[in-house]
């Protein structure tokens, strides 16, 4: 029996047979050129292998005999997480008004929007190791490469929220004469709480895992901790406190996730 002839098909995302095939050919092509002139030295992975091969036997059994020292970085990966979170968050809502173009003046929106750019156009690796080089090693350079980190993140989400608001509310409050701020208060502040405190949460979650990261590169935390580890090469030890960071994360996620359903 044949198919209706009223039933609907999707159509390709490149209706040109020719060009859609041109793009698919191009692109097999391409990543193929890429594979071959990678400049990869077989010899060194082959080495690699071996090397690898015997840091994971050195790993085996973790070793947990330093407890109070992963205990001690992992506090300290915790207390940067909260700081940075709180400074992120709140230098985030001034910088989200001033991103929203509903609310913010054209310089001011291109000021906030160029703040956020700013935020998110580098790893936090390599804010980190800028802030290793201005303030030196240890945790408040932790703190302020996870600020840098929130305000990426936190401003560019809440600014999108803050668009999205129900305007009559911003118009009815200044129709009836209410000041800037009062109309900031109680016709888009309520409005946008439940993003906000999603968006708390989440960061605090976010900023957990990456200070195990922006500890590696000298900004204190449990990753400063894990690079010592393998610098000495105590891989049983090393292997211990992934399996904490990893063991902290699941937790971090699970405990974010059931607040952020009731809050929803």
């Amino acid at each position: 029996m044949s198919a209706p002839r009223d039933s609907w098909k999707k159509p390709p995302f490149i209706a040109n047979p020719v060009l859609r095939w041109a793009v698919i050919l191009g692109a097999v092509a391409y990543f193929g050129w890429v594979g071959l002139t990678m400049p990869i030295d077989w010899n060194r992975v082959a080495e690699g292998l071996g090397r690898a091969g015997r840091i994971f036997g050195g790993a085996f059994p973790p070793s947990f005999e330093r407890s109070g020292l992963l205990i001690d970085g992992f506090l300290e990966s915790l207390k940067i997480a909260i700081l940075a979170t709180a400074g992120g968050v709140l230098l985030s809502i001034p910088i989200a008004f001033m991103s929203a173009r509903n609310v913010a003046p054209k310089p001011i929106f291109y000021l906030g929007r160029a703040i956020i750019i700013v935020a998110r156009s580098f790893h936090p690796v390599i804010v980190a190791i800028l802030f290793v080089k201005a303030v030196g090693f240890g945790p408040f350079a932790g703190v302020l490469t996870l600020i840098v980190y929130s305000i990426g993140f936190v401003a560019k989400m809440l600014a999108e929220r803050i668009e999205e608001i129900d305007f009559g509310q911003v118009e009815a409050m200044r129709a009836a004469g209410a000041p800037y701020f009062s109309t900031l208060i109680y016709a888009i502040f309520p409005q946008i709480m439940p993003r906000q405190i999603g968006l708390t949460i989440y960061q605090l979650d976010s900023n957990l895992r990456a200070s195990a990261v922006v500890g590696i590169v000298g900004a204190g935390g449990i990753g400063a901790t894990l690079a010592n580890a393998f610098g000495r090469y105590d891989y049983d030890f090393a292997l211990a406190i992934t399996m904490v960071i990893v063991g902290v994360i699941l937790v971090s996620e699970a405990v974010s996730g059931v607040i952020r359903k009731r809050i929803q």
